[in-house]
């Protein structure tokens, strides 16, 4: 944690350092209110330790500014003076407590560790309503692209209709998140959203998933289970990955999309069922059709209203803000304290093409997150999967001279490390720079 010490006198601003460095927090101290204010807007702190009584701004003044410009800011009083109208006035003002003086480093320690305690309660329950109601506002989708509004405003248009929607787009573009988002802005947003990934199913473990079964139906069926159609009934069922479902399991879904009726497995009972449908997948269903893998009146039925998700590597100006958000997410899943990322690795972060997308960039985020050793991500943090080597010439010795640059660049012309992660010796790589001409330039 940080912690903001605020008091007029210079013994008291030592000894409560001195007392909660050993404890292992990091701590600032100021002697006045002014100063204090200027320094959480210079940096961000989790705990502030403020005087009662100090010249020009006292601690209730102090706390009452803090309050409106760093609200999520732990406040607590010091007082050489207590007394109940001064406890009840601080704890009305918003201190989380009050300490008086003279205090020892037993006293301090308890309630600092109360704190710690009351701050990662407070960060697990946002992480929780994050997990929550993660995708079911139409907000928890984070993009500033154009491409992307378009895509908000049709989520909010097509919402609140129980047509059909499909998504398309590539892997790890947020397809789910965008169903969810319609789910939630829909009038069925209290009703279930159920989750179908068909692909890597056979025919027969589709059809049981989807319409259930009746017990004894097949060796096995010991029970009746209810299929996802059912379980979504009054809600929204997501088919996920809809390109991957066989030739002759698309017809039992044409009906059950038209007719809004079923039987199990096993059964004889017709049961309807009032179900918002939602398709996703990554393949090109156009080119399916016309090759016959696909059938045109499922395609048609599934495709009222289409929406196309643009890859990461067409809306760039969105990586800085996914960072941003990934890293306050994984900071409380990991417990590390990562405030930024440096400028060398965030050109590196948006010039990457990521073929996983979205996904493959909260992976490089974690990873980075766990790896780095202070608050800021450098680039020897960031690890791809694969360097970006976008270049009009396919040779391959032209590929290898964007890797070398991409590798230099990425440890700042430190020829060890570079050619310790080339797996080369450093004759090698001087070599190398050599054929392609490739030196560190004056400025860096």
């Amino acid at each position: 944690m940080r912690i903001l010490i605020v008091d007029d006198e210079e013994i008291v601003r030592e000894s409560l350092s001195s007392w909660l460095r050993e404890d292992g927090y990091e701590v600032n101290a100021v002697e006045s209110g002014i100063k204090a204010l200027e320094e959480i807007q210079k940096n961000p702190y989790d705990v502030m330790l403020i005087d009662m009584k100090m010249p020009e701004m006292d601690g209730l003044q102090l706390l009452e500014r803090v309050k409106k410009i760093k609200p999520e800011t732990v406040m607590v009083i010091i007082t050489a003076y207590p007394t109940v109208d001064t406890a009840v006035k601080a704890m009305k003002e918003g201190a989380y407590d009050y300490i008086v003086k003279p205090f020892n480093p037993e006293e301090i320690s308890l309630v600092i560790k109360k704190i710690e305690e009351y701050l990662k309660l407070s960060r697990e329950n946002i992480l929780l309503k994050k997990q929550i109601f993660k995708g079911y506002s139409l907000h928890d989708i984070i993009s500033k692209n154009p491409k992307m509004q378009e895509i908000f405003e049709l989520i909010k248009k097509v919402a609140p209709t129980d047509s059909t929607v499909l998504i398309q787009g590539e892997s790890g573009t947020g397809k789910e998140l965008v169903a969810r988002a319609i789910h939630g802005e829909s009038k069925r947003k209290d009703k279930p959203f159920i989750v179908l990934s068909c692909s890597a199913l056979t025919e027969s473990l589709l059809e049981s998933e989807l319409f259930g079964y009746e017990k004894g139906a097949f060796t096995g069926a010991d029970t009746q289970r209810m299929g996802k159609i059912e379980l979504a009934n009054g809600g929204t069922l997501f088919l996920d990955e809809i390109g991957d479902i066989p030739p002759k399991f698309q017809l039992d879904l044409l009906r059950v999309l038209e007719e809004k009726e079923f039987r199990r497995i096993g059964g004889t009972d017709v049961i309807k069922v009032d179900v918002r449908f939602i398709a996703a997948t990554n393949r090109n269903l156009d080119e399916m059709v016309k090759e016959g893998r696909f059938r045109d009146d499922l395609y048609y039925r599934l495709k009222v209203v289409p929406i196309y998700i643009p890859p990461l590597r067409e809306r760039r100006e969105d990586i800085p803000l996914l960072i941003n958000h990934f890293i306050e997410i994984l900071n409380i899943e990991t417990g590390k304290r990562v405030k930024r990322v440096s400028e060398k690795a965030m050109k590196y972060l948006i010039e990457y093409d990521y073929p996983g997308n979205v996904r493959e960039l909260r992976n490089i985020i974690e990873r980075a997150i766990i790896l780095a050793e202070g608050d800021t991500i450098t680039e020897a943090e960031i690890i791809f999967e694969k360097p970006c080597l976008e270049t009009k010439d396919d040779s391959l010795e032209e590929a290898e001279k964007k890797h070398i640059i991409y590798i230099l660049e990425k440890y700042g012309y430190n020829i060890q490390k570079a050619a310790s992660a080339l797996k080369i010796d450093r004759t090698t790589l001087y070599n190398k720079m050599k054929k392609y001409g490739l030196k560190k330039s004056e400025d860096e």
